[in-house]
């Protein structure tokens, strides 16, 4: 007669049986040690290591600023436009490292998913960790340089950068997990990553204004602009680090409506995004 007890067990599950992203809360242990690993081999074997967090940003703002600041003569209708650019540019670097390594997560971690069974969607996450700690001194440095142009820092900015930086964590998870299961498969996926993230700098209020959108695009166009989640994001940025400098500049004013509307995107790409990794993780070994 077959033994039912175990099964009976509460602490007893199915082996392959996941609950999607609310497993990751029951394997913190495992998720910092991946996150380390991701941390640890980033610059292994590299000369200058963790520099290189700064030095590709402060490369991208150097060359942003030269070319559309003063070649095309973008600062002169933006005041303090350094900060203005600097802070586009850390929000859009979050959001592309984010979106890169959830992509490439699962091809990355072939040898764990060949050998052991655990939650799949611990890959992804770990990734959007260490993109958040590779983003931090790049965060650090936009807020010493917006302190020393003057900024006071208030709860208000504080919570406008925190969320931003959900938003753009949300909206990139939920596609890292769409691309990351599709990339399996069909290796396609990282390119049309790279394709979305070329278009990400200037799909977005980085190097130019929102008023210039809105001054030359058609009201549809521009309401499609603004419910871009990283357009959101990339304001909560500027409200946090660049509009306390210059408040003769000008505030959207219905900036907490396209947030909402972004976060509310960015929702619905985090689950259609699980949905779709839900209904490929069955065949992630076989394909890898």
């Amino acid at each position: 007669m077959r033994d039912t007890s175990v099964l009976n067990d509460p602490d007893y599950s199915t082996p392959g049986a996941s609950r999607g992203l609310f497993d990751v809360f029951r394997y913190w242990h495992l998720l910092s040690l991946l996150v380390k690993k991701g941390v640890a081999t980033r610059y292994h074997g590299s000369v200058l290591g963790w520099i290189w967090s700064y030095v590709r940003p402060a490369a991208q703002f150097l060359m942003y600023y030269l070319v559309i600041g003063v070649i095309m003569g973008g600062h002169k209708d933006t005041p303090l436009y350094p900060v203005y650019l600097f802070a586009g540019i850390v929000a859009v670097n979050l959001f592309s490292e984010a979106l890169r390594n959830t992509t490439g997560s699962v091809v990355d971690n072939r040898s764990l998913i060949k050998k052991i069974y655990l939650p799949r969607e611990l890959f992804p996450v770990s990734a959007i960790g260490v993109a958040l700690i590779h983003f931090l001194p790049q965060a650090v440095l936009l807020l010493i340089v917006a302190l020393l142009c003057g900024l006071t820092i208030s709860w208000l900015q504080i919570l406008f950068f925190v969320l931003g930086v959900v938003m753009i964590l949300m909206f990139a998870l939920g596609l890292g997990l769409f691309f990351g299961a599709v990339n399996v498969a069909y290796r396609d996926a990282r390119n049309f990553v790279d394709l979305i993230l070329m278009f990400a700098t200037w799909a977005s209020p980085v190097l130019y204004s929102w008023s210039m959108v809105h001054e030359r695009a058609p009201e549809w166009l521009f309401h499609i602009y603004m419910s871009n989640p990283m357009t959101g994001a990339v304001e909560l940025f500027h409200e946090a680090f660049w509009n306390p400098l210059v408040p003769k500049a000008g505030h959207l004013p219905t900036l907490d409506v396209y947030v909402s509307i972004g976060f509310a995107i960015s929702l619905v790409t985090l689950i259609i995004g699980q949905l779709v990794f839900r209904k490929l993780e069955g065949s992630f070994a076989q394909n890898l």
